[in-house]
């Protein structure tokens, strides 16, 4: 490739990463790379390994599409780890002030309206809350390391942030980090780049306490997740706090052994979706938040249409607010209706009932529907009426009241408790999890 063309093509491809990349992102992975002109393969100079593995990973179809493709599918380009003295050959200049990075303690930015206070509580929440209160009153002392996991939305990020107010308020002499799992690695690249990791090292590890959140973007990456296994063993070792919150539970995450095995020391807790009454809570709370006047019977309706998560509750809240103050309407059920039809859900949860639960669940583990609806208490029946109580509250956006009634009777605090013991026993038993997996598939089919 001549060398002209080369540079061209350069230049459109980091025309291209900066329309794609945060500007973060950019400074700290893409800029620092050159190219080098004069060898006849294409050949990019990078800082180190991990902007190599790093580009590779996430621009992989980028580079084929600029510079070609080998045959196994890698981009048509060399990469070189580049030397001091490769840098630029230029005379000699005054060397620069050196640019220390802003402290880390400076950078933690706490959102304010995370905090216990604004956290609503439910059955699906009620236990992590708790835990995570623990935590908080006396860090260290117990549920160390505390790994929360659940889906987008449900509060994590939340609880992880409450825990830091409460640092910052009552335990003003500890040194505690709430960080993301992207801003972990986005630092150990800076102080890689700048010959400063010892520095960062050391910041990390004489924390008292560590927040991290969404540790699954450590997967595949493994000089990364390295550095921060050492560093996560090294603030164990020294009975130091470590909160973790994930989409999945550590047995799923596709880490090292190793990492699992630490993250899985402690207490393991999922929060989970919550049920029709905690969502009318956290709908009318996010309303007189912002001053919006929510009825019951609205906050009911608005709770049965959308499901999901959290955060699309305090969506709907804003956008019907805005709505109904710019319009001087009342909120209605028609107003309700065209202001917040689009995100109504119509998924396979809200057509899922007890009766076809029970159906799927009686086929897989082979024990009658009656059985499962009586109050036989033989092993295998009661082990196939706990995972069909805890499908049941996973799958069906009602009370828990509700729910268990339609096992013949059962009080709500029964079915909460087979939901608790089916959830931790998944976290250890593969083959529970794979034979609930297929009995959900079934059910959502």
């Amino acid at each position: 490739m001549l060398a002209q063309s080369l540079e061209e093509t350069w230049s459109e491809f980091l025309s291209l990463m900066k329309e794609r990349c945060s500007r973060v992102e950019y400074a700290n992975w893409i800029a620092p790379i050159k190219v080098d002109l004069q060898e006849d393969t294409p050949t990019l100079l990078v800082p180190n390994v991990f902007v190599r593995e790093y580009l590779l990973d996430n621009y992989r179809d980028e580079l084929c599409m600029f510079f070609g493709t080998r045959k196994k599918g890698e981009p048509d380009l060399q990469f070189a780890v580049q030397k001091q003295n490769q840098e630029k050959r230029q005379a000699p200049v005054k060397p620069r002030p050196k640019v220390e990075k802003v402290p880390f303690e400076q950078e933690m930015k706490l959102n304010e309206n995370y905090t216990f206070d604004h956290f609503i509580e439910g059955p699906s929440n009620q236990f992590i809350k708790s835990a995570c209160l623990g935590v908080a009153s006396k860090p260290g002392k117990s549920y160390n390391p505390l790994f929360i996991h659940g889906g987008v939305g449900l509060g994590k990020t939340h609880l992880l942030h409450a825990i830091g107010h409460v640092l910052r308020k009552d335990h003003k002499k500890l040194r505690f980090q709430c960080i993301t799992t992207e801003g972990f690695i986005n630092d150990l690249v800076f102080h890689l780049r700048n010959k400063s990791v010892d520095k960062m090292k050391r910041y990390f590890r004489n924390l008292d306490v560590l927040l991290v959140d969404d540790i699954q973007f450590l997967q595949n990456r493994l000089n990364f997740e390295e550095e921060f296994c050492n560093t996560f063993e090294t603030l164990i070792n020294q009975n130091k706090q470590i909160v973790i919150t994930s989409d999945k539970p550590p047995g799923q995450l596709k880490l090292s052994e190793r990492m699992i095995a630490r993250m899985e020391w402690g207490l393991v807790a999922h929060i989970g979706m919550p049920d029709v009454e905690t969502r009318v809570a956290i709908l009318q709370h996010k309303a007189e938040q912002k001053g919006f006047k929510l009825s019951n019977h609205i906050a009911f309706y608005i709770a049965e249409h959308i499901f999901n998560n959290v955060r699309q509750l305090e969506g709907a809240v804003n956008r019907l607010g805005a709505h109904c103050r710019l319009m001087h309407l009342e909120a209605t059920e028609e107003v309700v209706d065209h202001t917040l039809g689009e995100m109504f859900q119509s998924t396979p949860q809200g057509r899922v009932s007890v009766d076809r639960i029970l159906t799927s669940v009686s086929s897989m583990f082979n024990v009658s529907e009656s059985d499962l609806r009586g109050a036989k208490r033989s092993k295998d029946i009661a082990t196939a009426r706990q995972i069909a109580m805890y499908l049941a509250k996973e799958l069906i956006g009602e009370s828990l009241t509700k729910i268990a009634s339609a096992f013949g009777g059962k009080k709500h605090s029964t079915l909460l408790h087979a939901w608790k013991k089916v959830s931790k026993e998944i976290e250890s038993n593969e083959r529970l999890r794979r034979q609930i997996q297929m009995t959900r598939q079934n059910i959502e089919a």
